[in-house]
Order: structure tokens, then C-alpha cells, then sequence
């Protein structure tokens, strides 16, 4: 499986921004798809969480509402709303094969590059 995101940029507070994730190879496997980011000096957290079956997709308690994430065949998406400075970070995809509901680094099996998303005050 490879993933590959786009969408990345500078923006200032209070916009929006979506980020894209293609997944493309043996993607008929894959159980969960997920959004990851690390600011600046900071440990990588994650963002939203999103599986193939009827629970609904989990948001990281700093997401307040402004966040939606999104998938499909082709990959994973994240509507990002209202912006904040604190928001910076490089923001990656990731998907698992191993767990429906996947929260931790560890129990993803697959990682894109990384975008850059920076908000600016």
C-alpha cells in the first residue's frame, strides 16, 4: 500500500484547508484510515481516525468540531475549518490492515510522506 498526500499550505487563522491522502496498492485490505500530525519539536498525535464499517470516525479532543474526515476507495481526506496557529504541523495519513479501530502510532502499517500545513497567526 502507498499513500501520498497533498493539499498542504500556508494559510492564516480562521481558514480552512483539506488535506488529501491517494491510496493506491492492495487497498482492499486495509481496515482503518487515519490522519496523524506533528508540530514543530512535538511528539506525532493523532488527528481523526476513520474505519470501513458502521462506528463512526474519532476526533483527538483539540479538533473542538472543526475537523471532518472523510474515505473512500481512492483514500482519506480532512476538511480542516477555523484554523488555528496551533494548528501547524506536518499532518500525515496513515493506514492499518492489522485493526478496525486504531488509535495508537503502533497499529498503523502504512505512512505517507507528510504535508506541511502552517497557519499563521
Amino acid at each position: 500500500v502507498q499513500l501520498v498526500e497533498s493539499g498542504g499550505g500556508l494559510v492564516q487563522a480562521g481558514e480552512s484547508l483539506r488535506v488529501s491522502c491517494a491510496a493506491s496498492g492492495r487497498t482492499g485490505e486495509l481496515n482503518s484510515l487515519a490522519w496523524f500530525r506533528q508540530p514543530p519539536g512535538k511528539e506525532r498525535e493523532l488527528v481523526a481516525r476513520i474505519s470501513f464499517d458502521s462506528r463512526g470516525p474519532t476526533y483527538a479532543d483539540f479538533v473542538e468540531g472543526r475537523f471532518t474526515i472523510s474515505a473512500d476507495n481512492a483514500g482519506v481526506y480532512l476538511e480542516m475549518n477555523n484554523l488555528r496557529s496551533e494548528d501547524t504541523a506536518t499532518y500525515y495519513c496513515a493506514a492499518s490492515s492489522r485493526f478496525l479501530y486504531a488509535v495508537e502510532f503502533s497499529q498503523y502499517d502504512y505512512w505517507g510522506q507528510g504535508t506541511q500545513v502552517i497557519v499563521s497567526p
